[in-house]
């Protein structure tokens, strides 16, 4: 490896040699990377599972090591398992979600269906002055008499 130790063989404290099976997955600037893998899973036995695929899978294989001790590392118990679940429960309430605004929508199109299909009423047409006979009513302000109201003075009007 060009450029000093990798973060496992920092970790280790050791010499990293050329063709260190870490060093392309666990580099020096990311230290915990390696650390979180190594509380979990050892050295030994990542480099044993970093050997035995083929060189193309191991960038992902060390990813997903990683990805799943630090799940452990956060939740010892389910680590990415939980993760998983929760997941899971989400999808399964917004699927409920989905279902039930589907069955709502259901109810809605059919109502106004039923709407649609119902006769409608015909409203009646109104004349311009809303029924009123406009002759009964007086012609100027000098024969309304507003003064029986007690609120203008008689000589107003």
């Amino acid at each position: 490896m060009s450029g000093g130790r990798c973060a496992a063989c920092k970790y280790l404290r050791r010499r990293c040699p050329p063709d260190c099976i870490f060093s392309p997955y666990f580099p020096s600037n990311d230290p915990e990377r390696f650390a979180c893998v190594h509380r979990i899973y050892g050295a030994s036995n990542v480099s044993k599972m970093l050997q035995q695929l083929p060189v193309e899978l191991r960038g992902e294989t060390a990813d997903s090591l990683t990805f799943e001790a630090q799940c452990r590392i956060q939740d010892p118990v389910y680590g990415c398992v939980g993760l998983v679940y929760l997941l899971q429960q989400q999808i399964h309430v917004a699927e409920s979600q989905l279902s039930k605004a589907q069955a709502e929508m259901v109810v809605f199109t059919s109502h106004a269906q039923e709407q649609e299909a119902q006769p409608r009423p015909q409203l009646q047409q109104f004349e311009p002055g809303f029924g009123f006979n406009n002759t009964s009513l007086p012609e100027g302000p000098e024969q309304v008499n507003f003064g029986h109201f007690g609120l203008f003075p008689s000589s107003l009007f």
